[in-house]
């Protein structure tokens, strides 16, 4: 798609500043990259998966995760606070 924005003078200085350290990309990759991560999307090239090796956290039979504060009060003691 193909807009006109007026992009005020200390955003495109930021903008300008990007580009300066990221001499691989033009402007148009650096403000739509930016508006992705303000609009909170990911960037096309970051959908590479990760794969994360997981382990078991050996939880404690004899404690109960329902009850937060009391949990806390077993674990830290009951002057935690």
């Amino acid at each position: 798609m193909r807009t006109t924005l007026t992009i005020d003078d200390d955003v495109a200085f930021g903008l300008k500043r990007i580009q300066e350290s990221e001499t691989d990309k033009t402007f148009k990759e650096i403000v739509n990259d930016t508006l992705r991560r303000g609009l909170g999307t990911k960037t096309p090239r970051s959908k590479k998966a990760v794969k994360l090796k997981t382990y078991p956290l050996g939880l404690r039979k004899d404690l109960n995760f329902d009850n937060i504060e009391d949990l806390l009060d077993r674990v830290e003691g009951p002057r935690r606070r």
